[in-house]
């Protein structure tokens, strides 16, 4: 499939249920004490580098947003599908969030004091993610921290439909995290931390902390 393929039916399909997804993960972080923890370390880290703006790419509906602007974090949302931005900013009105897609992301470089991806590489192709952690490397700081979960396993499946029955038609990429290393390391980052847990997040999910390697001088 091109890239033009499955990014329309990745948008298409988070118009379609936006609404009905909002309202199933909404509570979710209430049943998560170690993705708040993580969450809190996240924040942490771009806080101790010296603090500034975080993107949050993939936001859906803006809850992992939300969540790190309480914990301090000047956090803006990002994502591909206009429905769900609609969705952020009614649920989050005092928050920014705009449309844009990883694959091109429209932000400076080294404008970024950190960035984080929750659960939102899971529909892109493994031959498109090196193009996308080259932008997530050219926007953030030397030093900067990255946060990454993912569902972990070795498989691809077509999920036709989803939040309630609503119809969709995108694949859910599960990848083991020392190929997701491999990436980040190949796209200039340093991976400091990682780990899998089980959680109403994922069945089985994985968590990569990392940093955008220092400019050679």
């Amino acid at each position: 499939m091109n890239a033009e393929g499955w990014l329309a039916d990745t948008r298409t399909s988070y118009d379609t249920v936006a609404t009905s997804y909002a309202d199933q993960v909404r509570e979710l972080l209430d049943q998560t004490p170690y993705e708040r923890a993580v969450l809190a370390l996240f924040a942490d880290l771009v806080q101790t580098t010296g603090g500034g703006p975080v993107a949050d790419v993939g936001c859906g509906s803006g809850r992992i947003t939300a969540y790190l602007r309480e914990l301090g974090v000047d956090t803006f949302g990002i994502d591909l599908s206009p429905a769900m931005i609609e969705v952020a900013r009614r649920d989050h009105p005092s928050l920014r969030f705009e449309v844009g897609s990883m694959t091109d992301l429209d932000l400076a470089d080294a404008s970024m004091a950190g960035l984080i991806a929750w659960y939102s590489l899971i529909h892109v192709p493994d031959d498109e993610i090196g193009s996308v952690f080259t932008h997530f490397q050219r926007v953030l700081r030397p030093g900067g921290p990255l946060l990454l979960s993912f569902h972990v396993g070795d498989e691809s499946r077509l999920k036709t439909q989803g939040y309630g029955g609503h119809p969709m038609k995108v694949y859910v990429h599960r990848r083991q995290p020392g190929q997701v290393a491999a990436w980040l390391n190949d796209a200039g980052f340093t991976v400091e931390a990682q780990m899998t847990l089980s959680s109403a997040e994922s069945t089985l999910g994985g968590i990569l902390l990392a940093r955008r390697q220092p400019d050679i001088q």
